[in-house]
């Protein structure tokens, strides 16, 4: 089967939540591609145990050029600092909002402190990032693009999804609306809503893990999950020139789940 290669040299990326899942494989990515990659990530060690070696360092050991910013991205003064930072390699041409985490739980039983926290990890921070990144762009006077993270959460209510499934329909406003305010200044905005995928996003902080079936509450035609790297081209397709009249979209990648 034929794939997809794009040329993003010359560009800078930020690719927030860049060291572990499907982050660290839209940043390899890029890498691959030329352009030059900041990962911004609260770790800089990958989740998965079958990676070691943090994303900017394999990126740089393939020949490209990267670096690593730790942010916590619910701080939006960290992360308007890293889009300050990519001054140094030129400023910001692409702004991938991916960082995110997954707290379950019922109505009836989640604590506010919990709802605050997801909501400023999966919402908030999109909202600064999309702000910070286009401040920049137009300053700049660039042609941006900003790609987020949505999820079929966006769209679709899960059983103890009461956190997580209103922050990524936030995501998905927040991409529209992005796009409708920033498509004078030629920047265009979208967002890869991802479906179930082998990541480690489920992990709490106690190390235990959130049952796949209670993440996902049906199944797929395709009968399985997608790798990270499966979803990796989406996001440059978006920030390349083969979507330059498209914007505002939401882009799903989830092995058919929206057919059912």
């Amino acid at each position: 089967m034929g794939s997809s290669t794009y040329d993003f040299s010359e560009e800078t990326v930020i690719v927030t939540g860049g060291s572990s899942g499907i982050g660290r494989a839209v940043a390899r990515r890029f890498g691959e591609s030329g352009a030059t990659v900041i990962v911004a990530d609260i770790d800089e060690t990958p989740k998965d145990p079958d990676d070691s070696v943090p994303t900017h360092e394999a990126i740089r050991d393939a020949g490209g050029r990267a670096t690593f910013v730790e942010t916590d991205v619910s701080d939006p003064t960290a992360l308007e600092s890293v889009v300050e930072g990519a001054r140094e390699f030129g400023g910001v041409d692409v702004m991938v909002n991916n960082a995110g985490i997954f707290r379950g739980g019922p109505l009836l039983d989640l604590d506010v402190e919990t709802f605050d926290r997801v909501y400023a990890t999966n919402a908030r921070s999109v909202f600064v990032g999309c702000q910070a990144a286009a401040a920049d762009m137009i300053d700049r006077g660039v042609e941006g693009r900003i790609v987020n993270t949505a999820s079929i959460s966006s769209e679709y209510a899960q059983p103890n999804h009461i956190a997580y499934d209103p922050s990524k329909a936030a995501v998905m406003m927040l991409t529209r609306v992005a796009a409708l305010e920033l498509t004078h200044h030629d920047i265009r905005v979208n967002a890869v809503a991802p479906g179930g995928v082998t990541t480690q996003i489920g992990a709490e902080d106690d190390g235990s893990r959130v049952p796949e079936e209670e993440r996902i509450s049906k199944d797929n035609p395709m009968g399985r999950r997608a790798s990270p790297d499966e979803l990796a081209g989406s996001y440059l397709y978006l920030a390349s020139d083969d979507a330059s009249f498209v914007t505002g979209h939401m882009l799903y990648v989830d092995g058919g789940h929206a057919i059912y």
